[in-house]
């Protein structure tokens, strides 16, 4: 997997929904790329998360950064969502 920016989600996850503008504003007004991985109706991916996750937060969305190694836990401003992506 390429993606740096991985975003961990449900489908049915208001969270996840109400992050989901956010996200998209981030990619067009940065130039950066968050891969979505659903994980509710996705083992496989469910797995994955857990990779990452290591008990971080337990549940979505779960927002890891491979390059830098940090994470967002569940909903979060659109400023702490930049620092995230850019590594701040």
């Amino acid at each position: 997997m390429a993606d740096d920016l991985l975003e961990f989600y449900g489908a049915e996850c208001a969270p996840c929904t109400e992050m989901r503008p956010l996200v998209e504003r981030l990619e067009k007004e940065e130039g950066v790329k968050v891969a979505r991985i659903e994980v509710w109706h996705n083992a496989k991916n469910l797995e994955l998360m857990k990779q990452y996750d290591k008990n971080y937060c337990g549940g979505v969305p779960f927002l890891f950064n491979r390059k830098t190694g940090k994470w967002v836990c569940g909903s979060t401003s659109y400023e702490n969502l930049k620092k995230w992506a850019l590594g701040r």
